[in-house]
Protein backbone atom coordinates (compact mmCIF):
# COMPACT_ATOMS: atom_id res chain seq x y z
CA UNK A 1 0.00 0.00 0.00
CA UNK A 2 2.73 2.29 0.65
CA UNK A 3 4.30 1.91 -2.53
CA UNK A 4 0.98 2.59 -4.06
CA UNK A 5 0.62 5.70 -2.64
CA UNK A 6 3.96 6.59 -2.77
CA UNK A 7 3.49 5.85 -6.76
CA UNK A 8 0.33 7.48 -7.01
CA UNK A 9 1.18 10.66 -5.11
CA UNK A 10 4.82 11.41 -7.43
CA UNK A 11 2.40 11.39 -10.18
CA UNK A 12 -0.14 13.78 -8.88
CA UNK A 13 2.01 15.67 -6.72
CA UNK A 14 1.97 19.10 -8.81
CA UNK A 15 -1.92 18.92 -9.72
CA UNK A 16 -2.89 18.17 -5.74
CA UNK A 17 -1.13 20.81 -4.22
CA UNK A 18 -1.88 23.27 -6.51
CA UNK A 19 -5.85 22.49 -6.13
CA UNK A 20 -5.29 22.72 -2.53
CA UNK A 21 -3.14 26.34 -3.08
CA UNK A 22 -5.31 27.98 -5.16
CA UNK A 23 -8.28 26.63 -2.97
CA UNK A 24 -6.95 28.55 -0.10
CA UNK A 25 -5.62 31.62 -2.04
CA UNK A 26 -9.00 32.18 -3.49
CA UNK A 27 -10.47 32.05 -0.05
CA UNK A 28 -8.31 34.49 1.59
CA UNK A 29 -8.18 36.61 -1.53
CA UNK A 30 -11.80 36.86 -1.21
CA UNK A 31 -11.42 37.77 2.75
CA UNK A 32 -9.21 39.71 2.23
CA UNK A 33 -11.35 41.63 -0.61
CA UNK A 34 -14.67 41.63 1.90
CA UNK A 35 -12.62 42.17 4.69
CA UNK A 36 -9.23 43.76 4.67
CA UNK A 37 -7.93 44.59 7.96
CA UNK A 38 -5.27 47.14 6.12
CA UNK A 39 -5.22 49.70 3.50
CA UNK A 40 -2.83 48.87 1.04
CA UNK A 41 -0.33 51.74 0.64
CA UNK A 42 0.85 49.99 -3.05
CA UNK A 43 -1.47 49.28 -6.28
CA UNK A 44 -2.43 45.66 -5.74
CA UNK A 45 -2.20 45.39 -9.44
CA UNK A 46 1.82 46.02 -9.35
CA UNK A 47 2.56 43.90 -6.30
CA UNK A 48 0.66 40.62 -7.42
CA UNK A 49 1.99 40.69 -10.57
CA UNK A 50 5.52 41.30 -9.01
CA UNK A 51 5.07 38.66 -6.40
CA UNK A 52 3.40 36.23 -8.28
CA UNK A 53 6.36 36.67 -10.65
CA UNK A 54 8.97 35.74 -7.74
CA UNK A 55 7.10 32.76 -7.15
CA UNK A 56 6.94 31.47 -10.93
CA UNK A 57 10.84 31.94 -11.10
CA UNK A 58 11.04 29.97 -7.53
CA UNK A 59 9.23 27.14 -9.12
CA UNK A 60 10.98 26.78 -12.01
CA UNK A 61 14.03 26.60 -10.09
CA UNK A 62 13.21 24.09 -8.08
CA UNK A 63 11.62 22.06 -10.72
CA UNK A 64 14.71 22.37 -12.71
CA UNK A 65 17.46 21.89 -9.73
CA UNK A 66 15.21 19.34 -7.60
CA UNK A 67 13.27 17.35 -10.16
CA UNK A 68 11.70 14.97 -7.07
CA UNK A 69 12.29 17.73 -4.85
CA UNK A 70 11.30 16.89 -0.98
CA UNK A 71 8.81 14.34 -1.84
CA UNK A 72 11.43 12.37 -4.17
CA UNK A 73 13.80 12.51 -0.72
CA UNK A 74 11.45 10.82 0.94
CA UNK A 75 10.52 7.93 -1.60
CA UNK A 76 14.54 7.35 -1.78
CA UNK A 77 14.83 7.14 2.22
CA UNK A 78 12.10 4.65 2.60
CA UNK A 79 12.88 2.81 -0.40
CA UNK A 80 16.88 2.42 0.91
CA UNK A 81 15.92 2.48 4.54
CA UNK A 82 17.48 5.61 5.57
CA UNK A 83 17.10 7.79 8.62
CA UNK A 84 16.11 7.61 12.13
CA UNK A 85 12.91 6.32 12.11
CA UNK A 86 13.73 3.61 9.25
CA UNK A 87 16.40 2.23 11.40
CA UNK A 88 14.46 1.92 14.49
CA UNK A 89 11.71 0.87 12.90
CA UNK A 90 8.74 3.84 13.99
CA UNK A 91 4.98 3.04 13.05
CA UNK A 92 3.77 4.52 10.36
CA UNK A 93 1.18 6.91 12.61
CA UNK A 94 4.11 8.17 15.34
CA UNK A 95 6.44 8.41 12.18
CA UNK A 96 4.01 10.69 10.30
CA UNK A 97 3.51 12.53 13.33
CA UNK A 98 7.03 12.86 14.59
CA UNK A 99 8.21 13.65 11.13
CA UNK A 100 5.82 16.49 11.34
CA UNK A 101 6.27 17.91 14.34
CA UNK A 102 10.41 17.79 13.40
CA UNK A 103 9.77 19.47 10.02
CA UNK A 104 7.63 22.25 11.21
CA UNK A 105 10.42 22.62 14.37
CA UNK A 106 13.24 23.08 11.01
CA UNK A 107 11.29 25.40 9.50
CA UNK A 108 10.96 27.38 12.42
CA UNK A 109 15.04 27.11 13.46
CA UNK A 110 15.66 27.62 9.67
CA UNK A 111 13.54 31.07 10.00
CA UNK A 112 15.22 32.32 12.90
CA UNK A 113 18.69 31.37 11.23
CA UNK A 114 18.24 33.95 8.36
CA UNK A 115 17.47 36.74 10.34
CA UNK A 116 20.75 35.89 12.63
CA UNK A 117 23.31 35.35 9.73
CA UNK A 118 24.12 37.96 7.65
CA UNK A 119 24.24 36.86 4.66
CA UNK A 120 20.89 34.60 4.67
CA UNK A 121 19.51 38.06 6.21
CA UNK A 122 20.33 39.89 2.41
CA UNK A 123 18.31 37.02 1.04
CA UNK A 124 15.20 37.15 3.33
CA UNK A 125 15.21 40.63 3.87
CA UNK A 126 13.59 40.65 -0.32
CA UNK A 127 10.37 38.75 1.72
CA UNK A 128 10.26 41.79 4.73
CA UNK A 129 10.97 44.46 2.59
CA UNK A 130 7.25 44.09 0.69
CA UNK A 131 5.06 47.36 1.71
CA UNK A 132 1.55 45.85 2.42
CA UNK A 133 1.05 42.53 3.85
CA UNK A 134 -1.34 40.02 2.29
CA UNK A 135 -2.13 36.29 0.62
CA UNK A 136 1.16 36.98 -1.67
CA UNK A 137 3.61 37.87 0.99
CA UNK A 138 3.53 34.44 1.83
CA UNK A 139 5.29 33.71 -1.80
CA UNK A 140 7.61 36.00 -2.00
CA UNK A 141 10.96 34.72 -1.42
CA UNK A 142 14.16 35.01 -3.07
CA UNK A 143 15.51 32.25 -5.37
CA UNK A 144 18.26 31.90 -3.74
CA UNK A 145 16.61 31.61 -0.14
CA UNK A 146 13.89 29.06 -1.89
CA UNK A 147 16.77 26.75 -2.91
CA UNK A 148 18.91 27.04 0.39
CA UNK A 149 15.46 26.18 1.99
CA UNK A 150 14.64 23.49 -0.11
CA UNK A 151 18.60 22.00 0.90
CA UNK A 152 17.85 22.07 4.19
CA UNK A 153 14.69 20.03 3.82
CA UNK A 154 16.05 17.60 1.53
CA UNK A 155 18.87 17.15 4.47
CA UNK A 156 16.20 16.84 7.53
CA UNK A 157 13.96 14.46 5.25
CA UNK A 158 16.66 11.72 4.71
CA UNK A 159 18.61 12.13 8.49
CA UNK A 160 14.65 11.64 9.07
CA UNK A 161 13.81 9.06 6.97
CA UNK A 162 10.43 11.30 7.03
CA UNK A 163 7.36 8.50 5.61
CA UNK A 164 6.00 9.72 2.02
CA UNK A 165 2.97 10.33 3.59
CA UNK A 166 4.03 13.00 6.59
CA UNK A 167 5.80 14.74 3.39
CA UNK A 168 3.19 15.37 1.64
CA UNK A 169 1.10 16.18 4.27
CA UNK A 170 3.98 18.79 5.05
CA UNK A 171 4.25 20.47 2.13
CA UNK A 172 0.46 20.97 1.72
CA UNK A 173 0.63 22.42 5.07
CA UNK A 174 3.29 24.46 4.57
CA UNK A 175 1.86 26.53 1.44
CA UNK A 176 -1.85 26.39 2.85
CA UNK A 177 -0.62 28.03 6.05
CA UNK A 178 2.02 30.28 4.77
CA UNK A 179 -1.19 31.66 2.40
CA UNK A 180 -3.06 31.79 5.40
CA UNK A 181 -1.12 33.63 8.07
CA UNK A 182 0.25 36.06 5.26
CA UNK A 183 -3.49 37.00 4.93
CA UNK A 184 -5.01 41.01 5.28
CA UNK A 185 -7.40 39.72 7.56
CA UNK A 186 -8.28 39.59 10.96
CA UNK A 187 -9.83 36.96 13.12
CA UNK A 188 -12.29 37.94 16.17
CA UNK A 189 -10.23 39.00 18.95
CA UNK A 190 -11.40 36.27 21.68
CA UNK A 191 -11.39 33.89 18.09
CA UNK A 192 -7.82 34.38 17.90
CA UNK A 193 -6.62 34.17 21.10
CA UNK A 194 -7.78 30.65 21.32
CA UNK A 195 -6.70 29.99 17.98
CA UNK A 196 -2.82 31.14 18.12
CA UNK A 197 -2.67 28.86 20.90
CA UNK A 198 -2.19 26.15 18.63
CA UNK A 199 -1.03 27.62 15.12
CA UNK A 200 -0.08 30.90 13.61
CA UNK A 201 -2.36 33.31 12.83
CA UNK A 202 -2.68 36.40 10.48
CA UNK A 203 -2.55 38.87 13.61
CA UNK A 204 0.43 37.27 15.20
CA UNK A 205 2.50 36.59 12.46
CA UNK A 206 1.97 40.16 11.14
CA UNK A 207 3.55 41.40 14.20
CA UNK A 208 6.92 39.95 12.60
CA UNK A 209 6.42 42.11 9.43
CA UNK A 210 7.00 45.16 11.79
CA UNK A 211 9.22 47.88 10.29
CA UNK A 212 10.57 47.86 14.34
CA UNK A 213 13.57 45.48 14.79
CA UNK A 214 12.70 43.73 17.79
CA UNK A 215 9.03 42.65 16.41
CA UNK A 216 10.48 42.31 13.11
CA UNK A 217 13.04 39.25 15.35
CA UNK A 218 9.75 37.50 16.71
CA UNK A 219 6.84 35.02 15.76
CA UNK A 220 9.44 32.86 13.55
CA UNK A 221 6.69 30.25 13.53
CA UNK A 222 4.81 29.92 10.37
CA UNK A 223 2.18 26.80 11.82
CA UNK A 224 2.30 25.48 15.16
CA UNK A 225 2.66 28.52 17.59
CA UNK A 226 4.24 26.73 20.58
CA UNK A 227 7.63 26.99 19.19
CA UNK A 228 8.00 30.84 20.00
CA UNK A 229 6.73 30.60 23.33
CA UNK A 230 8.64 28.03 23.62
CA UNK A 231 11.85 29.47 22.80
CA UNK A 232 11.18 33.49 23.82
CA UNK A 233 10.12 34.76 20.68
CA UNK A 234 5.94 35.19 21.09
CA UNK A 235 5.46 38.69 20.96
CA UNK A 236 1.28 39.33 21.31
CA UNK A 237 0.48 42.65 19.14
CA UNK A 238 1.98 45.30 17.67
CA UNK A 239 2.68 48.02 19.50
CA UNK A 240 1.67 50.53 17.12
CA UNK A 241 -1.49 48.22 16.43
CA UNK A 242 -2.12 46.51 13.26
CA UNK A 243 -3.62 49.34 11.72
CA UNK A 244 -0.95 51.73 12.75
CA UNK A 245 1.86 49.44 12.43
CA UNK A 246 4.59 50.16 9.25
CA UNK A 247 5.23 47.24 7.58
CA UNK A 248 8.44 46.53 5.72
CA UNK A 249 12.39 47.38 6.59
CA UNK A 250 13.60 50.94 7.60
CA UNK A 251 15.79 51.46 4.58
CA UNK A 252 14.02 49.85 1.74
CA UNK A 253 10.94 51.94 1.12
CA UNK A 254 11.28 52.10 -2.62
CA UNK A 255 8.59 50.92 -4.69
CA UNK A 256 11.20 50.37 -7.87
CA UNK A 257 13.43 48.69 -5.41
CA UNK A 258 10.96 46.25 -2.88
CA UNK A 259 7.65 46.15 -5.08
CA UNK A 260 9.33 45.39 -9.11
CA UNK A 261 10.88 41.50 -9.97
CA UNK A 262 14.38 43.38 -11.26
CA UNK A 263 14.49 45.29 -8.00
CA UNK A 264 13.95 42.28 -5.64
CA UNK A 265 15.78 40.34 -6.98
CA UNK A 266 19.25 42.62 -6.91
CA UNK A 267 18.26 43.33 -3.43
CA UNK A 268 20.32 40.86 -1.52
CA UNK A 269 23.13 42.68 -3.39
CA UNK A 270 22.52 46.45 -2.38
CA UNK A 271 23.97 48.12 0.55
CA UNK A 272 25.24 46.39 3.55
CA UNK A 273 23.38 44.82 6.61
CA UNK A 274 23.76 46.63 9.62
CA UNK A 275 25.07 43.79 11.92
CA UNK A 276 23.69 41.26 12.47
CA UNK A 277 19.73 41.22 12.02
CA UNK A 278 18.38 39.39 15.30
CA UNK A 279 20.57 41.22 17.48
CA UNK A 280 18.49 44.59 16.23
CA UNK A 281 16.06 44.05 19.11
CA UNK A 282 16.14 47.80 20.53
CA UNK A 283 12.72 49.49 19.33
CA UNK A 284 14.13 52.31 17.50
CA UNK A 285 11.92 55.09 18.69
CA UNK A 286 12.62 54.52 22.77
CA UNK A 287 12.38 51.74 25.34
CA UNK A 288 9.73 50.19 25.85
Amino acid sequence: MDETFSSFVAQHEIGIRLVFFLGIFILMATWEFLAPCRPLSVSKVMRWTNNWGVLLLNTLALRLIFPAAALGSSIFATQYGWGILNHFQVTLPWAVLLSLVALDLTVYLQHVLVHAVPSLWRLHRVHHADLDYDITTGSRFHPLEIIISMLIKIAVILALGAPVLAVFIFEIVLSTMSTFNHGNVRLPPGFDRVVRLFVVTPDMHRVHHSIEDNEANSNFGFNLSIWDRLFGTYVDQPRDGHVGMTIGIHYYREPRQVSWLPGMLALPFAGKVRGYAINRRDWSKGDD
